[in-house]
């Protein structure tokens, strides 16, 4: 199978999961795939959905992609790349299981799961697929994942074998896991503010609970009728409703719309509907300094920002494990480079937690945090050299993939963009970093700007933008 040609442009695969309503099964796949005991274990302790889950929908559409809407060298790359990162998910669960995230076992439900969310987004609109079309779409389907080289034994051996390889998981194996749980309850009714927002996000509050509310009945109602039984799960008529009105109103309005509104990304394997990139605004003349020191509100919106990844409030060598994740996620890096990446993370916490730790507890504070760096910046000039710099240098040097010691846009866009930020967004962080306008950004340039985020007393420095623009 695996020395066939990958589905192309004209296959089942890719113009049903390319379509932007593949994102109304979405939520109802995630709860699904941390419903495994393994794979809810590892996101629980692991992942930084409960803060960041717009980027972990996020890293999953990037994934998806490259995976299936690529040639047969970009999937196996994709798959090194998800090995590598994976490779670090293991370790003990509550119940004292040990998991680990390249179980063969959990792989294949993690991919069977994606394809029987397909398979369910046509039933749910109201146009199940033949029996003939669910052959076709699951063989298309197989030929990606043999790339994966998992045992084709634990693969359901035929399209009308996986219902009751659904059932026999749910049976056998779910369970009603605290990262589905969260997903199905709480991780909306908190989630930040979507950066595509725009002038909208001030009205968030108010938004969010309106998409937690429709997305928690929606999946509700669309979830399998086993699943739900099993954890006693309801259905409402309300929800049942909800589900029947929105699948079916999708499936009659996309059909209506052009390919390049269609699709989220079209057959072919390119995005579906491009933002156009704005040219960045001159750059303003600098405001005067303001007198007082905002070093601290900065510092403590890096906290919240950045270095708190699993949004409880304490730094933890997990955060910046997490940190180091997000660098590697969109490069291309060898599991040299992205042991060096974690490496110089894990100098940045214990560097960190020797001068900020100051109750001994293992972890910091956000007022930990900000005193521990006003104190070492302003009583030692090299005080971030040791931590920070190194961090920064590392990322730096990992963005860097032609090895030239400058960062051209395009180095800049993938370490920093993704689909959530505006090429606009982007071309100004390059232009405030690239401090001699000469459309490249060297290490002490990158450096320079992190330092000034971290070290300016007011708010006119072209680092303390690093947040986004004011």
């Amino acid at each position: 199978m695996g020395n066939t040609a990958l589905p192309g442009a004209g296959s089942m695969l890719r113009r049903t999961l390319g379509e932007q309503r593949i994102v109304l099964v979405a939520w109802r796949l995630l709860v699904l795939q941390n419903a495994h005991p393994a794979v809810g274990a590892g996101v629980g302790q692991l992942s930084t959905y409960r803060t960041h889950p717009w980027r972990r929908i996020e890293h999953t559409m990037d994934s998806g992609r490259r995976l299936f809407f690529s040639d047969r060298e970009a999937l196996h790359r994709e798959i090194r790349r998800l090995e590598r990162s994976h490779r670090r998910i293991n370790g003990v669960d509550g119940a004292g299981r040990p998991y680990t995230a390249l179980d063969p076992a959990v792989q294949v439900w993690v991919l069977v799961t994606l394809y029987e969310a397909m398979t369910a987004l046509h039933a749910l609109s109201g146009r199940p697929l033949s029996p003939d079309q669910l052959d076709r779409l699951y063989g298309e389907f197989r030929e990606v994942c043999a790339a994966f080289e998992l045992p084709g034994e634990l693969f359901p051996a035929t399209a009308a074998d996986v219902p009751g390889y659904l059932r026999d998981t749910v049976r056998d194996t779910l369970e009603l896991t605290e990262a589905a749980q969260d997903m199905l309850f709480t991780v909306l009714t908190r989630a930040p503010a979507p950066r595509r927002l725009g002038r909208l996000r001030p009205a968030w509050p108010l938004l969010r609970r309106l998409v937690a509310g429709f997305l928690t009945a929606l999946t509700l109602a669309d979830l399998p009728p086993e699943f739900r039984a099993k954890f006693g799960l309801p259905r409402s008529r309300a929800a049942a409703a909800l589900s029947w009105t929105v699948h079916r109103g999708a499936r009659l309005l996309v059909a209506q719309l052009p390919d390049r509104l269609r699709y989220r990304t079209l057959p072919s394997g390119e995005r579906g509907r491009e933002r156009t990139v704005r040219p960045p605004t001159p750059a303003a003349k600098p405001p005067r300094v303001p007198r007082r020191d905002d070093r601290p509100a900065r510092l403590a919106a890096f906290y919240r920002q950045v270095m708190d990844q699993t949004g409880d409030g304490r730094l933890t060598a997990a955060d910046f494990a997490a940190m180091a994740h997000n660098v590697c996620w969109p490069l291309e890096l060898d599991q040299a480079g992205e042991d060096a990446v974690h490496a110089a993370f894990d100098t940045w916490w214990h560097h960190l937690r020797a001068g900020a730790d100051g109750d001994g507890d293992g972890a910091i504070s956000c007022e930990e945090f900000v005193a521990a760096m006003l104190a070492g910046i302003d009583g030692d000039p090299d005080y971030l050299r040791d931590g920070l710099h190194v961090a920064v240098r590392a990322m730096f040097r990992a963005a860097d993939l032609d090895g030239s010691g400058e960062l051209g846009a395009d180095e800049y866009r993938t370490l920093f963009g993704g689909s959530r930020v505006h090429p606009a967004e982007l071309a100004h962080g390059f232009q405030q970093l690239d401090t001699d306008g000469d459309g490249r950004i060297t290490e002490e340039e990158f450096l320079h700007g992190f330092t000034e985020f971290f070290t300016t007393r007011g708010g006119s420095a072209a680092g303390t933008q690093l947040l986004g623009r004011p």
